[in-house]
């Protein structure tokens, strides 16, 4: 049983007790009838001396004298226990609203304590079905990249510059597999990526309805090398969708193509200092802490960055500074900015 159950069922518990029992200290004869007996005791043995002593008086009056004697006699006693039975009556009601006041707080903390757990529940739920809602948007996005393919696809535009020289982020490094001589492989004869679709892939798709970014990051995809960065990218930037942190709000620093130049090249430090530009206080901390935290994160982090390292320095070759400045505007640019930043790498 949650604490919001609990405090609702004691918070009932004291509305029934208020409500509907009894005090255990109700006698039938209280302080009050008990003073009025014995005041009215007293007061007929003063009528009883009066008329023992006083013998019989002759001229009463007759029947009249008769009835206001016995008035005389018994309206005292009326009276008395009239008092009596106002004090016990105001006594009653005196018990009666003290019964009603508790039961009227113990509404009012109910009804606290209710609203305050509604108020928490439906703040958990609203974040939960945010990260849900991300986690479904990007397997959409995965399965709608790997599903479709257009015919128009596949015709090479030999007036489009190519991202890389030849042999393109797709040659074997020294942690692959060696190809096997089993004729020639598929990606041999693709088109070469260009800048522009390159760029674009990634940038990934602004929305459902961006044809000219889906059909480049389906380009991307089939690349080999470039594929693994693509989806190194989207892991990283899904698990940085769930803290709240998204690419489009990042507002970083733009940094020179001269810097990224220097950074393919391979130097460090504060010579590319410039790179970390992003100012952003609360994704900083976020994914500092859940580098610390999170093992599955901070393995997704480091492959990601060592993609992007070995893919830029490749494009850099053939790239000008507009199209590596049209890069660093990209969302996988922003993303590697943000982790760089964090994991110290421009320090």
């Amino acid at each position: 049983m949650s604490d919001g159950q609990q405090s609702e069922g004691a918070a009932g518990e004291r509305i029934g007790l208020g409500l509907h029992s009894r005090p255990s200290a109700d006698p039938a004869i209280g302080p009050a009838e008990v003073i009025a007996g014995g005041v009215s005791l007293v007061w007929l043995a003063l009528v009883g001396g009066f008329f023992l002593f006083a013998g019989d008086g002759e001229g009463s009056g007759g029947a009249l004298g008769t009835v206001m004697v016995l008035v005389a006699i018994f309206l005292p006693i009326a009276l008395i226990w009239i008092a009596a039975v106002t004090l016990r009556t105001a006594r009653t009601m005196k018990e009666e609203a003290e019964r009603l006041q508790a039961a009227i707080d113990a509404m009012r903390h109910a009804y606290v304590s209710q609203a305050q757990g509604g108020l928490a529940k439906s703040s958990v739920e609203k974040r939960l079905e945010e990260i849900a809602a991300s986690a479904k948007q990007a397997e959409t996005a995965i399965a709608t990249f790997t599903s479709r393919r257009d015919a128009e696809t596949v015709r090479p535009s030999a007036d489009r510059k190519a991202a890389f020289v030849a042999p393109g982020p797709a040659a074997a490094q020294p942690d692959e597999q060696p190809a096997l001589a089993l004729g020639t492989p598929a990606e041999s004869t693709a088109a070469p990526v260009s800048v522009a679709d390159f760029i674009r892939a990634l940038n990934f798709p602004d929305s459902e309805n961006d044809r000219d970014g889906f059909r480049a990051l389906r380009r991307a995809l089939d690349d080999r090398g470039l594929a693994k960065l693509i989806r190194a990218a989207q892991d990283a930037l899904t698990l940085l969708s769930q803290d709240g942190i998204y690419m489009d709000d990042l507002r970083p620093d733009r940094a020179r193509p001269e810097v990224w130049r220097r950074f393919a090249q391979g130097e460090r430090g504060k010579a590319i200092a410039a790179l970390g530009g992003v100012r952003d206080r609360s994704s900083l901390a976020l994914t500092a802490g859940r580098m610390r935290q999170d093992t599955i994160f901070r393995d997704t982090v480091h492959h990601f960055l060592r993609l992007f390292d070995r893919t830029f320095t490749e494009f850099e070759k053939n790239a000008t500074d507009q199209e590596v400045a049209a890069l660093a505007e990209t969302r996988t640019a922003r993303a590697f900015m943000l982790l760089g930043r964090v994991t110290g790498i421009f320090d």
